[in-house]
């Protein structure tokens, strides 16, 4: 009997996960622990190594299917085990097992089957509305995958049109315009003359419809983004937000920074401002336990952490992906940058591991160099906090009477109202900034790493 791989429970109350990628094809030998699929779950986009050695008898789904956990996705024939045949056919002729009920049919390997295209499901999706062959352009993403972007360009240099059906147009036979073949499907009949004969042909009256076709384009919200969608969904209808917003002096931050600076080009550390962030945070967590919490609405308990996992809101190119800097209390300001830089390239690359999304206390989410004002984070729940760090810019201050140049920057506060009350909020945000307005009160050399 061919070994079942069934989608794992990969914890955190994740149900299902949407088939991504296919790393392995039938009739290839995989070994143990290699990467069999790239699945997309609550989280972010993990791959599910293989159990066994052996060899594979099939795939029990498509790239872009949504599967439950417990379901067989792949089957391998184990070395050592005689494969069963499947309808009573002779080995060496067996055929491919049945997909599992529900599931999409099993993908046979041919040797004369052209190399899959690398597309996510919602770039499939964007080509087949604007009419371009996948296999007609050359992907510039990770690894030669093709992306939305690559697709427009196609279809604005006029790539190899798909057909109605798959089919591509015949030879040496020009193809309707898409304004016909609209017209065509949908019954409407040519425009005539006018009456008499001597006038131009009368327009047909345009419908909203007709009018914008070409003009909207609809995207499948599907993978990271579809999972960003219901939790954002989800917290908006349960915790009773607030913000609460405050600037922040940076400017002798930044001159320590800038204290260090042959220290962190030794080191290879990258030392940005998010790091002495994530180190004061933890400091006056410790002075406000009820912001390091959960909220468990079935319970009506709140949970206080005692200990620190900081979530890092990170922009990928599928959307926002909160990877965890676990017990950043025992971290030094030089590994909490090392584990920041990390943790960033790791996520853009699709490569972060399960347990580097799981368990955060509180969220940190920087808005960069583009970070305008002010925003109002929406809560990671069931956590009761966010902080949100925005950019940092020479601006006038008065200081001592006097106006004068400071790096000065907005911190921006969102917060569960059922945990954690404004004043409460307040007070903890202007702990921060205190630490952060002075780092070298706080940062002995043992602190810096």
């Amino acid at each position: 009997m061919a070994y079942e791989v069934k989608l794992p429970d990969i914890g955190e109350g994740v149900a299902e996960g949407e088939i991504v990628r296919w790393l392995v094809k039938p009739g290839e030998r995989v070994r143990e622990d290699q990467p069999l699929v790239e699945v997309m779950t609550d989280k972010a986009s993990v791959e599910i190594p293989s159990p066994r050695s052996g060899v594979i008898a099939a795939l029990h789904a498509e790239e872009g299917q949504v599967v439950n956990v417990g379901v067989t996705i792949i089957s391998i024939d184990v070395d050592g085990e005689a494969p069963a045949a499947v309808g009573g056919a002779p080995a060496g002729h067996r055929a491919a097992p049945a997909a599992v009920s529900g599931s999409a049919p099993t993908v046979a390997a041919t040797k004369t089957a052209a190399p899959r295209v690398q597309a996510t499901p919602a770039v499939r999706q964007l080509a087949k509305q604007l009419g371009v062959s996948l296999e007609s352009i050359r992907g510039t993403g990770r690894e030669g995958a093709i992306s939305a972007d690559d697709v427009k360009r196609a279809a604005a240099n006029g790539a190899t049109p798909v057909a109605a059906g798959g089919a591509t147009p015949a030879a040496g036979g020009a193809a309707p315009s898409a304004g016909v073949a609209k017209a065509a499907a949908c019954g409407a009949r040519p425009a005539t003359a006018a009456p008499g004969g001597t006038g131009p042909a009368a327009s047909a009256p345009t419908t909203s419809a007709s009018a914008r076709a070409g003009l909207e384009e609809r995207v499948p919200l599907k993978g990271l983004r579809r999972k960003i969608a219901e939790h954002m969904r989800r917290s908006i209808a349960t915790a009773a937000h607030f913000t609460f917003v405050a600037e922040c002096d940076m400017t002798e931050l930044a001159a320590h920074r800038a204290s260090l600076d042959v220290r962190t080009k030794l080191q290879d550390v990258k030392l940005t401002y998010l790091a002495y962030v994530v180190k004061a945070l933890v400091a006056s967590l410790r002075q406000f336990p009820m912001l390091n919490a959960t909220l468990d609405d079935a319970k009506s308990e709140i949970v206080i952490k005692r200990y620190y996992h900081v979530g890092i809101a990170t922009h990928t190119p599928e959307g926002l992906t909160v990877p965890v800097i676990r017990d950043a209390d025992r971290l030094t300001l030089f590994a909490v940058a090392r584990e920041i830089d990390r943790l960033a390239q790791a996520a853009r690359a699709g490569k972060l591991k399960l347990e580097e999304l799981q368990g955060a206390t509180i969220t940190v989410t920087s808005t960069g160099a583009k970070g305008g004002v002010l925003a109002t984070p929406i809560l990671h729940h069931p956590q009761v906090a966010i902080l949100g760090v925005h950019e940092v810019r020479k601006r006038p201050a008065v200081v001592n009477d006097e106006i004068v140049i400071r790096n000065l920057g907005n911190l921006s506060l969102s917060l569960d109202h059922r945990v954690v009350d404004g004043a409460v909020g307040a007070e903890f945000l202007y702990d921060l900034i205190h630490r952060l307005e002075t780092p070298a009160a706080w940062l002995n050399e043992k602190e810096i790493g």
